[in-house]
């Protein structure tokens, strides 16, 4: 994570807003563990063991969450390879067939099956980064799901937008043996 407006990523309002409504008003949710050891004499932290903190930022105007955004520092920053490509791109839809091994889908039925199918075909990047819609779902004997889903990216160009095929990260390594197949539709909006 990049966060300095000095090192080319813009003046702060090109970035601190909504990639969806353009909003300025957003809160981050910041979620914190930690195991420390107590100094005897003085009862106050000495030593920090571990810590994990995790943070989420949040549109209040349309409570959509800001992929594009970090916390780290105290502050919230943009993601290098997310802000660009989300503020100044174009919302695009692809639709996708992914076979993904059925131990790897935590339900599919009821109102976590969407998330659940998502989260198998495409990791955190599904839930997360990307909006998907699983239209629906076969399963091929008891080892393999098939998922047929929507999914709404942004992108700055056509190319950048097929790219979902053979990202530059693991985004869509179908978590089982399965091929992504996209098939770019016309930008949404």
């Amino acid at each position: 994570m990049e966060g300095s407006t000095e090192q080319g990523q813009g003046t702060v309002r090109s970035w601190l807003r909504c990639y969806r409504c353009w909003s300025t008003n957003l809160e981050v949710q910041v979620h914190y563990e930690g195991v420390h050891r107590i100094d005897p004499a003085t009862g106050e932290r000495a030593e920090v063991v571990d810590e994990l903190q995790e943070a989420v930022v949040q549109c209040l105007d349309c409570m959509h969450d800001q992929p594009h955004l970090g916390f780290h520092n105290g502050r919230v920053e943009p993601i290098e390879d997310r802000w660009e490509r989300m503020i100044a791109g174009t919302p695009w839809v692809a639709s996708c067939t992914v076979e993904v091994d059925a131990d790897d889908v935590e339900t599919c039925s009821g109102p976590e099956a969407g998330d659940a199918l998502s989260y198998a075909a495409f990791g955190e990047h599904g839930t997360r980064e990307f909006f998907t819609h699983v239209r629906f779902h076969k399963h091929e004997g008891e080892e393999t799901i098939i998922v047929h889903l929507l999914v709404e990216l942004y992108a700055r160009s056509a190319e950048e937008a097929s790219e979902l095929e053979r990202p530059p990260r693991p985004l869509s390594r179908p978590r089982g043996r399965g091929r992504l197949r996209p098939v770019l539709v016309e930008p949404s909006g």
